[in-house]
Formats: structure tokens, sequence, C-alpha cells
């Protein structure tokens, strides 16, 4: 009998080789050893003796999770931008046109718009982004919500059950958020991304909260945490790097669009952070990042670099330039910081059309 290539166990050896049989007859090789552990768990979770709710949750959670990812691998090469806001905004008010507006500017710089589906901003942004480049993430809800007219009935349209399932989708496939004026929803989604991000459960992405122009929405929501949260020493001032506040369009597009200028992905390999670079970077521009941001680095000092062989997998990032340090991935708003200083970098060429999803690989951990 062979030894079993997982690295779970039901307990019982020969039903670990079973398991291992029915995995390679219906052919998937492919992470074969993650399909392997997928089965084991589903059989020790029916020992374990769970009550028919806890059961349906789990599958339940399982199958939305699997629809989800379906869904969105045709289109894992393309950059997305989440949006977020109140489903009750109506298409007259300022807030709806600005985020019909954006969305409609992000779709000409190569973005598709992920949004929950409803109506209010998410309606306006997926008007804006037009039905090809949309995604909706739709809540099954008693009240309010339901798929809006740009979305309804589209392949790209998906219905969860669990606010949870559909966080995760959002986080997992975005590489960007824009956040418009919202209720208890959208202050939800906005804590929930900045939390992902600050404790390195997600990779960084740009996070641009977008106010109708004069308007206070977002400049009340950086008073409070302002004068609460950092007064009383709940965060940090780097935190504040983590997002910016604007209520200009213009603005808001170019937060996203130059956080991708220079810099395209990084990824955790060993104690290595890799940073992936859509242009090569000048030995002066590297002497001086190490200048100036020693603070960040945890041992020796930032190097120009080629993919690592954990890294040569990675189609869509093995060819390009890096930079490979020790950082101290506790400092995460630090970090924004240097990958903006890499972006200033960036020779002068017309706004690119931007490819390439970056967050993937490290996207949740």
């Amino acid at each position: 009998m062979t030894q079993p290539r997982h690295r779970g166990s039901t307990g019982d050896p020969e039903a670990d080789e079973r398991v291992a049989e029915l995995v390679a007859k219906l052919g998937t090789e492919e992470n074969r050893e993650l399909i392997e552990e997928l089965v084991i768990t589903a059989l020790r979770i029916g020992r374990d003796d769970l009550g028919a709710g806890d059961l349906k949750l789990i599958n339940r959670a399982l199958r939305e999770m699997r629809v989800s990812s379906r869904v969105f691998s045709p289109y894992s090469h393309e950059r997305k931008v989440a949006c977020y806001g109140s489903a009750r905004t109506q298409p007259s008010e300022v807030e709806f046109q600005v985020a019909e507006a954006f969305a409609r500017r992000m779709r000409e710089h190569g973005f598709m718009v992920i949004t929950g589906a409803g109506s209010g901003i998410m309606g306006a942004s997926q008007r804006g982004a037009g039905r090809d480049k949309s995604f909706g993430l739709n809540i099954r809800l008693p009240f309010e919500q339901s798929a809006n007219e740009t979305i309804e009935g589209d392949h790209k349209l998906i219905n969860f059950n669990y606010f949870f399932t559909r966080k995760l989708a959002f986080v997992k496939e975005s590489d960007a958020a824009a956040l418009f004026p919202g209720g208890f929803g959208t202050m939800d989604e906005c804590f929930e991304v900045l939390t992902l991000i600050q404790t390195g459960k997600a990779a960084i992405f740009p996070v641009v909260m977008v106010d109708s122009p004069g308007g206070t929405y977002w400049r009340t929501f950086h008073r409070f945490i302002e004068e609460h949260l950092l007064r009383l020493g709940l965060i940090s001032p780097e935190d504040f790097h983590l997002f910016k506040i604007t209520d200009n369009v213009d603005e808001a597009v170019e937060e996203i669009l130059g956080f991708y200028r220079v810099f395209h992905s990084y990824r955790f390999v060993r104690d290595l952070t890799v940073i992936r670079l859509t242009e090569k970077l000048e030995a002066q521009a590297v002497e001086a990042l190490n200048d100036e941001f020693p603070d960040l680095l945890t041992k020796g000092r930032l190097e120009l670099g080629e993919a690592l062989p954990e890294e040569v997998e990675e189609e869509t990032a093995s060819h390009l330039p890096r930079l490979v340090g020790r950082l101290d991935r506790g400092s995460v708003g630090r970090f924004r910081q240097l990958i903006n200083r890499i972006n200033s970098f960036a020779k002068p060429v017309p706004d690119p059309v931007v490819k390439g999803h970056a967050n993937r690989p490290d996207a949740l951990s």
C-alpha cells in the first residue's frame, strides 16, 4: 500500500488510501493534495457529531465559495475595483452621479467593477461600468436587496446567503476598493477592508473614500477616527496611509492607477518580501529607498532581483523585475508608504490600461 500524499488523515490508513484513489480516479491531478485534504476534512466533519444546522452552514458556505471562484476564474487576469455604498441613494442625488462617473472612468482604464448588485450606489457603479465589465455579489435579504437592472440575469451575478462568504469574495477578488457614502453595511465593509489590510490578512491595495464635491461624509469619518481612535492610541499614525479621502473623481481614479504605476504586487517567500514591479528601478532609486526606509527593514537592504524558484509558476508575474528585502510585516502603513515611493519613480508615460490581478498569491492568509 503506497503512502498517501495528502497532509491530513481520517485516522484510518485504508480510508486515506481510498480517498487518494478516488481523487486520482476523478482526474484531479492539479493540486491533488489539497483536494484530498478537502475530502478528508468533509469525512472528519461527518464523524464530529455536529447538528444538522452546522452541517448545512458548512456545506452551503463551501458551495457559495465554489460558485464564486468559478465565476471569477475566467477573469483572473483582469484588475477589479470593488464599489461600496448605500442602496438607498437615488439617481437624482449627486453621490449617485459621482459613483457612476467613477466606475465609467475605471472601466476606461481597464478595470472591471464589483458591487453588491443592489440599487443606489451599487446600481450607479454597475451602470457606469456596464454589464460586460461588472460583477454583482447579491445577498439574499428579506427586504430591500434585489439585483439592479444592469447586472440582473448576467452570468457574473452571484447570489449569497451568507455575508461572510460574500465579503470573502469581495476582498479576495478586488485590486482596489472605492467607498461612497452609505449606512451600516458600508461602514461594515469599510472597516472589514481596513482591518484585513492592517493585520496583514489581505494584501495591501488602494482604498479610496469618495464624497460628492464639497461633501463631508468621509471627512467626518476621518475626524472621528483621528479624535477617538488615534488620540487614544488605538491605531497608529501610519494607518492613515491605508486609505485616501477625496471629493474629486479624478483624484479617486488617480489614487488607484497611481498605485499600480510601477508597483505590481507582492508576496512573501520564507522571510523575504518580494515586490514585483512593472519596470526595473534604477540603482539610485533603490539606494534612495534604502536611505528613506531603514526602519522598515529588519535585516539587510532592499535589492533588485528576479523571480524566486517559489514564484516561477505564476505566469502573469514571473517575468517581472523584483525588489527583495526582509521587511517588518507588522508595519503595514509604512509598507504602503514604500509602495507610494516606488511609484514616484515611474517614467512619464500616458496612463496605462492596467492588466493583471495583483493580489491572488497572498490575497488572504
